[in-house]
């Protein structure tokens, strides 16, 4: 699935969509009918979170940015940052702790992140009643679903450790973004890989309430998700990146304000969510996305060096890692 912007951005943005990625002083005025074309991924399928981004797109918040979006569902944080290294996508949602997997393992390195859009891992295994599972160590010989590179199962040993579960005794099950909550739902699966703020979209479809064990309980100081781009594209274009940044941001905090609306909002560019459910979604980021931070996007550097800190002391990744290494710092709002 992907979806667009109304008809009229798209066809305005096909006939007059920039050549090529332009100095700053070049990018397009509001109100000239120039567009330039952009593609955003979301962070895993497109759900009630990512409601800012169609709130963006529904209120014109792109449109005065000069700016045509695109939204492609996500598939965790490997997997979308393939997009931006095969450059079939400008801007995508990378899980900050991901992201330093990655870097690490000399994988997927070319990218850097600019606006958090969780201070806070919104990272967790959730389950049914019928599991019995009550804590990290009910999940002892549990079947729990997750998709490959996607970054739940990715720190799921630190988590474990940190939590008193061993992390052996877990039977993983791979399976396609997509599949991970019918497959739950249907009983196929004991447990699943999710983010905390999907509450509300698991208790409507199950029909009854949900365990849920975030990783934030026993990690604290880990960022959530942040968004991101290519390096390259952050060299050659920074205000680009800083005109998308400046319109998903304004769209997040008119989502934060208005929760109802962007309930609509988001049942219109995607009929499959209901609009309370996704209004549910989008009030329980609240405490996620604002976190303390001084602004809506704030990534600290000295905050990043814990969150580094973290992921080496429990052995993921290898000393020398700096926060300039994830983050663009010059591009990180401060206002």
């Amino acid at each position: 699935m992907v979806l667009t912007r109304r008809s009229m951005l798209t066809n305005l943005g096909a006939a007059a969509t920039l050549a090529g990625c332009g100095k700053e002083e070049n990018r397009p005025k509001p109100g000239t009918g120039k567009v330039e074309d952009v593609t955003f991924v979301t962070g895993f399928n497109i759900t009630g979170q990512d409601s800012y981004v169609f709130a963006a797109i529904e209120n014109g918040f792109y449109r005065d940015a000069g700016l045509n979006v695109t939204v492609v569902p996500g598939v965790g944080t490997r997997g979308n940052l393939q997009y931006l290294a095969r450059d079939t996508a400008q801007f995508a949602t990378i899980d900050i702790t991901g992201g330093l997997l990655e870097i690490d393992g000399g994988r997927l390195t070319d990218f850097r992140v600019f606006a958090a859009i969780y201070q806070l891992t919104v990272s967790c295994i959730v389950a049914l009643p019928a599991a019995n599972i009550a804590s990290p160590r009910d999940l002892a010989g549990k079947r729990i679903g997750y998709s490959e590179g996607g970054v739940n199962k990715t720190i799921f040993p630190a988590y474990a450790r940190l939590a008193g579960l061993d992390e052996a005794t877990v039977r993983w099950v791979s399976l396609a973004p997509p599949l991970i909550r019918p497959a739950l739902l249907s009983g196929q699966l004991d447990a699943s890989t999710e983010i905390v703020v999907g509450r509300p979209a698991l208790e409507a479809a199950a029909k009854q309430s949900v365990t849920m064990l975030p990783y934030s309980d026993v990690m604290r100081d880990l960022y959530g998700n942040a968004i991101g781009a290519s390096t390259s594209l952050i060299e050659r274009n920074p205000g680009l990146v800083r005109r998308f940044r400046d319109a998903s941001l304004r769209g997040m905090r008119w989502t934060l304000d208005n929760p109802d609306a962007a309930g609509r909002v988001m049942a219109k560019h995607n009929p499959t969510y209901r609009a309370e459910v996704a209004a549910a979604e989008v009030r329980q980021t609240v405490t996620y996305v604002r976190g303390g931070a001084p602004v809506l996007g704030h990534l600290d550097e000295a905050r990043m060096a814990r969150c580094i800190a973290v992921v080496q002391s429990i052995g993921l990744v290898r000393p020398g890692l700096t926060p300039d290494r994830i983050a663009a710092f010059d591009l990180v709002p401060t206002a």
